[in-house]
C-alpha cells in the first residue's frame, strides 16, 4: 500500500479494512518512540524500522509505543501485523476524520480522541489521537509531532510515579487524562475571546464585530463536535467489562469523566452566550441608530418653525409692513432664537435630550 493522501469520499467502493491514509499530507517521516519500563528500570529508544517492534510483543514490562505520522501506511500496517491488530482498527487509525469512539476487540481496546490546540495565529485546530490498549502495552498514534504527551514521559521517568507500579491500563488513562486537560487550556482562552467580543459589542458594535461573532460560533461548533463524544468514550471505558482495565484504573477514569462533563458544560454555556451575542449586537446597533435618529429629529423639529418664519418673511408681497421696518431683520432673528430656545427647554424637561 502507498501513503497517498485521499479524501474520505475517494474510499467509496473499497472493501472494509482497506488501508488508505485519509488526512493532510505530511513532509516529515513517520517516527516510532518506545518507552519500556518496570518499577525498577526504564528503557527509551527510537525505532527506525517498524519490524523492530517485534521485540516488544511479549514482554513482562509495560511498553508504550508512540507512532508520530500516519502517512506512511506501511509502518502502520507492519505495527498492526506485529501486535495482531484488527484490520478495522488500522483502517480507523489511518482515517483522521473519525469521530471520537471506543471499541473493544478480543485482546485490545481501541480509542479515538481529538486533541484541540491553538496555532500561532489564534486558529483552533484538532489532531486525531488513536490509542490501542493491550495486555502489557499501549500504542499511541499521532498525526503530527507535538509535546502534549511530554508530561507523561516526565512522570514515567520518575521511579516514584504510581504508573511504574501498575499496568498498561493506567498508562492509557494518563494519556487520556492529558488530552482532556488540554481542553481546559483551550476553553479558558476561548472564554477570554468571548468576553472581549462581548465588551466590544457593548462599547462599539460594527461590521467587524459580526465577523467575530460568526467566527466564535463556528469554532464552538467545531469544539463541541470534538469534545462532546468524549463523554461516551470515557463512560464506555469506565463501564467496560474488559479484563484489560483494572478496578483501580476505573476509579481514575471516573475522575476524567467528571472533567469531561465540566468541559462540555462550559462549552454549552459559551454556546448560549455566543447565540445571545447576535441579539445583543442587533439591540446595540438599533439603540445607536435610535440615538442618531433622535438627534436628527430634534434638529428637524427645531428648524420647522424657523423655516416657517423665514418663509413668511420671504414672501414677495408688496404690502408687508414688516419689510420696511428698520428693526425687522434683528426682530425676526430674535423671534427664531426664542422659538428654538423654547423648544430646547421643552425637550429638556421631557428628557428627550
Amino acid at each position: 500500500m502507498t501513503g497517498a493522501v485521499m479524501k474520505r469520499s475517494q474510499k467509496a467502493g473499497l472493501p472494509p479494512g482497506s488501508l488508505v491514509y485519509v488526512g493532510d499530507e505530511a513532509a516529515a517521516r513517520t517516527t516510532i518512540d518506545v518507552i519500556d519500563y518496570t518499577q525498577e528500570q526504564i528503557d527509551e529508544i527510537s525505532v527506525l524500522n517498524a519490524g523492530d517492534l517485534a521485540a516488544y510483543r511479549d514482554r513482562d514490562t509495560v511498553t508504550w509505543i508512540n507512532v508520530t505520522g500516519l502517512h506512511e501506511v506501511g509502518v502502520i500496517e507492519k505495527t498492526g501485523e506485529i501486535f495482531g491488530l484488527h484490520p478495522l482498527i488500522l483502517e480507523d487509525i489511518l482515517n483522521t476524520e473519525q469521530r471520537p469512539k471506543m471499541e473493544e476487540y478480543d485482546e485490545t481496546i481501541y480509542v479515538v480522541m481529538k486533541m484541540i490546540g491553538y496555532l500561532e495565529d489564534g486558529k483552533v485546530v484538532d489532531e486525531q489521537i488513536s490509542l490501542v490498549l493491550g495486555d502489557r502495552y499501549v500504542i499511541s498514534f499521532q498525526e503530527r509531532p507535538g509535546d502534549v504527551f511530554d508530561p507523561v514521559c516526565e512522570r514515567i521517568r520518575s521511579p516514584k510515579w504510581r504508573a511504574r507500579q501498575r499496568g498498561a491500563d493506567y498508562l492509557a488513562y494518563a494519556l487520556i487524562d492529558t488530552i482532556v486537560d488540554e481542553y481546559f487550556h483551550v476553553i479558558e482562552r476561548f472564554g477570554e475571546r468571548i468576553e472581549a467580543v462581548d465588551d466590544l459589542i457593548i462599547a462599539d458594535p460594527d461590521p467587524k464585530t459580526i465577523r467575530s461573532i460568526r467566527e466564535l460560533r463556528r469554532e464552538l461548533i467545531f469544539l463541541r463536535k470534538s469534545v462532546w463524544p468524549m463523554r461516551e468514550v470515557i463512560s464506555g471505558l469506565e463501564r467496560s467489562d474488559s479484563t484489560l482495565i483494572t478496578h483501580q484504573t476505573r476509579l481514575y477514569l471516573r475522575d476524567v469523566y467528571d472533567h469531561t462533563i465540566q468541559v462540555i458544560d462550559t462549552l454549552e454555556t459559551y454556546r448560549d452566550m455566543a447565540a445571545g451575542m447576535l441579539d445583543i449586537y442587533l439591540s446595540s446597533a438599533s439603540n445607536r441608530m435610535n440615538e442618531v435618529m433622535k438627534v436628527l429629529t430634534i434638529i428637524a423639529t427645531i428648524f420647522i418653525p424657523l423655516s416657517f418664519i423665514a418663509g413668511v418673511f420671504g414672501m414677495n408681497f408688496q404690502h408687508m409692513p414688516e419689510l420696511e421696518w428698520g428693526y425687522g431683520y434683528p426682530a425676526s432673528l430674535a423671534l427664531m432664537a426664542g422659538v428654538a430656545l423654547v423648544l430646547l427647554i421643552y425637550f429638556r424637561r421631557k428628557r428627550w435630550i
